[in-house]
């Protein structure tokens, strides 16, 4: 394991490297991998952590205690790579239960006072729209996402517009209509408006 941790220290840029390690370790049987992402979490290399942080997201979806530490101890590591990581763990999570099954753990983690869960499903689940449940229902994705317009903090609402900029390539009108009804005299929904409307 450190020589492997050693290895992967040497990039420190990317997430290419990460997944192929990750991938494979899944393929190994023998690895008990909830038990090596938990070791991995305390590591203070954070390439270590966004490893643990793809096994996790690998894990999450058939174990609970693997969601449980995306939510409870990843979403909390002071490492933006790791919090990127978090985001396509979360993404891998709905692949793998199927994104309308996946609305109440989505909603869940929207409602969580930490930033960075809200972030990880606006920023993982992008382009919304390329995912077959949120194409056919593009105005759930406006929704859910618009709901944080005015968030706090200026992170999660750079992705809530970005992510609705994305969806407006294809469904403009749904979203120029969400927009449409924004409080444009609160500095942060004004902020994220630009957002949304920018290049456009």
């Amino acid at each position: 394991m450190n020589q492997l941790i050693s290895e992967l220290k040497k990039t420190e840029h990317g997430f290419k490297h990460i997944i192929e390690a990750g991938d494979k370790l899944l393929l190994d049987k023998s690895i008990d991998h909830l038990d090596m992402a938990t070791e991995l979490l305390t590591d203070g290399s954070y390439q270590a952590r966004m490893l643990a942080t793809y096994l996790l997201g690998h894990l999450s979806a058939k174990n609970t205690a693997a969601l449980q530490l995306l939510r409870t101890h990843v979403s909390i590591d002071n490492s933006w790579r790791v919090q990127e990581m978090l985001a396509k763990a979360f993404d891998q999570y709905c692949k793998t239960k199927g994104y309308e099954n996946s609305l109440p753990v989505i909603n869940e983690w929207l409602k969580n006072n930490n930033p960075n869960l809200i972030r990880a499903v606006i920023e993982g689940l992008r382009i919304w729209t390329s995912r077959s449940y949120f194409d056919e229902n593009p105005e759930v994705a406006i929704q859910l996402i618009s709901k944080h317009k005015s968030n706090d903090s200026e992170y999660v609402r750079k992705s809530v517009g970005n992510a609705l900029r994305d969806i407006s390539k294809k469904k403009g009108d749904l979203v120029k209509q969400e927009t449409g009804m924004w409080d444009l005299t609160d500095p942060r929904v004004a902020f994220t408006y630009k957002l949304v409307n920018k290049n456009l």
